[in-house]
């Protein structure tokens, strides 16, 4: 999940829970709300945490050498 549809989640499950006033049979959108928002934090908290560790990468650069029995290079 990344991190757009994180905040989608999150503006969804707001506007579930403090904009609409319906009400649907045997669903309570106040409590699918709170939900969603919960799952769009977290999907934020760990797409961040992701990318963090993706920009601490190191590489190492292997160059090989070749000398000739005087020691000069090829």
């Amino acid at each position: 999940m990344g991190v757009g549809i994180s905040i989608f989640l999150l503006a969804l499950g707001a506007i579930l829970a403090f904009a609409v006033t319906g009400e649907v049979s045997g669903i309570d959108l106040d409590i699918v709300g709170f939900v969603l928002m919960a799952v769009g934090v977290v999907g934020i908290i760990i797409s961040l945490v992701l990318m963090n560790q993706r920009s601490n990468t190191s590489h190492r650069v292997v160059e090989e050498r070749r000398y000739r029995d005087d020691g000069t290079l090829y």
